[in-house]
This record gives structure tokens, C-alpha cells and sequence, in this order.
């Protein structure tokens, strides 16, 4: 018992060390993050998770199988992409990739690099405007930008570190268990990473020319397909009333640059008197 007792508590020391060792503040939100695993790392691991997913949906022909749906998606994202750019200059480095994928989950994502997906399920169900549509590709967008997936696979290292540590003290086979703690962990965004990635993205959209109320409307169709059974977004992307009230608090705020990006050159902007 008592060697057992030293191993936990080895193991929570290493643990807290590596997770001390590797926390980097954002540049953007001035936030704290564990960064355990290195960009260049965070990027080639998705590019490879990236390829198997795109390669298992053509091989069920499941991948880009509505050219109009993919034409749509693809074209609403570069205009995202483009304002990504300038608000964060490394990306412009970035493999940025958009694919459509069949699936009834209401869902979109992307990866650390900008590897992202759009599921039909999103665009079925919710039936969203190119202003909804943009604020969802923004908020995903965000979340590769502020480093999110990052951040979670680098707390997923440490959680495997600590299962590992463990196993050397308990004698038990813990693999299982270290897959379970890397989907749990890898499923949730923080509260605090949903609502960066709420500011950032509404503002991409709004640079580039999307209006900043599709943000409340979009979310208030989530919510009204929700149900017992919440769309996949809404399982990792809660919609609540102190959500909409922070959007709507920040469309004020967006609109001088969604009327910049969309007064055509060589016109004024409409006098607010």
C-alpha cells in the first residue's frame, strides 16, 4: 500500500510538472494553456487523422458527394480563411483543407493546421443562411487559430503519462483506458475556449462580410433541434441564454467591420443620425 502510495504520488508530481512546464500564454486571449505538444507536432498528427477520415468517408462514398453543397462551403470558408490570415499570420502557412461529408450529425470541425469538415447533417437539419453557415465555419475556424486542439491533445499526453506512471505502480494493463481518456478529454471544449472561439469567429465573419446577428440566429436553430438527444455541436458547444446574451453584447461591436467589408469602394458609409 504504501509503495503504491508513492508511485500516485510520483505520479502526480511528474504530471504537474510537465503540464507547469508546457503552459504557454495566448497572444490573443491572454489566456494560460497547456502546451505539452508542439505545433508542428499538433499539425501532423491531424493531417494524418485527417487523411484516414477523408479516406474512409470515399471509400463509403460518403466525401463531397453534393458538388453545390461543396462549391458553398468551400467558397463561404475562404473568405473566412483569408480574414484567419491577416488576424493570425502563421496560418497563412497552413495545408487549409474543406471537404462535405454525408453524415446525419448535425457537426463541423477543424483541425489543428486547418484540416475541416462540414457534415450534411448541418446543412440538412439546420437549413442554415450563408451568414449562419459562415459563423459555424468561423467558430471552428477559431478554435484551430486560438489552439484549442492543441491544447487538448497536449492534456491528453499528460493524462497518458500519469495512466502510464500508474500502470507501473498498480501492475495493471491500462491501454484501454488510456483511449478512453484521450476521446474524453479530446470530446469538450472548455467554457472559457467556447467563448474565445465565439468572439474570434463572429469577428472573422464579420471581416468578412457575413452579418454578426446570423451568430444568434444560428444557435437559436441549434437549440431548437436539440431535443432529448442535442445535435453532436451542441454536446461540445452548450447554447444557453448567457451565450446568446455575450453574441448579441458583442454584434455592436461587429458591425463596423461587417459594413467595411461590405460598402462597396468609393461609397460612404450610411450616416447613423
Amino acid at each position: 500500500m504504501v509503495k503504491i502510495r508513492t508511485q500516485t504520488t510520483l505520479c502526480a508530481i511528474i504530471l504537474a510538472s510537465l503540464t507547469l512546464a508546457g503552459c504557454e500564454t495566448n497572444p490573443v486571449t491572454g489566456r494560460s494553456q497547456v502546451m505539452i505538444v508542439s505545433e508542428e507536432q499538433a499539425q501532423a498528427a491531424s493531417s494524418q487523422a485527417y487523411a484516414k477520415t477523408l479516406a474512409d468517408a470515399r471509400g463509403k462514398g460518403r466525401l463531397n458527394t453534393n458538388a453545390q453543397a461543396t462549391t458553398r462551403v468551400r467558397d463561404i470558408a475562404n473568405r473566412l480563411v483569408q480574414q484567419a490570415k491577416i488576424m493570425i499570420p502563421a496560418s497563412a502557412n497552413w495545408a487549409w483543407e474543406i471537404n462535405v461529408v454525408d453524415d446525419d450529425n448535425v457537426n463541423a470541425w477543424c483541425m489543428p493546421g486547418g484540416k475541416m469538415a462540414v457534415y450534411s447533417g448541418l446543412l440538412n437539419r439546420i437549413a442554415p443562411t450563408d451568414d449562419e453557415l459562415a459563423q459555424v465555419i468561423g467558430h471552428e475556424i477559431s478554435h484551430a487559430l486560438l489552439q484549442h486542439g492543441r491544447e487538448r491533445m497536449s492534456r491528453a499526453v499528460a493524462t497518458n503519462v500519469g495512466l502510464q506512471l500508474g500502470s507501473i505502480a498498480t501492475g495493471v494493463n491500462l491501454t484501454g483506458l488510456e483511449n478512453v481518456a484521450m476521446v474524453a478529454l479530446e470530446l469538450p471544449n472548455s467554457r472559457a475556449g467556447e467563448t474565445e472561439a465565439d468572439g474570434v469567429g463572429i469577428e472573422l465573419a464579420a471581416k468578412a462580410g457575413f452579418h454578426p446577428n446570423a451568430a444568434v440566429t444560428l444557435w437559436q436553430k441549434m437549440a431548437r433541434i436539440g431535443g432529448p438527444k442535442p445535435p453532436q455541436l451542441l454536446s461540445t458547444h452548450p447554447s444557453d441564454e448567457a451565450r446568446l446574451a455575450n453574441l448579441r453584447a458583442l454584434i455592436p461591436k461587429m458591425m463596423p467591420f461587417y459594413q467595411a467589408a461590405t460598402t462597396p469602394p468609393g461609397r460612404t458609409k450610411p450616416s447613423r443620425d
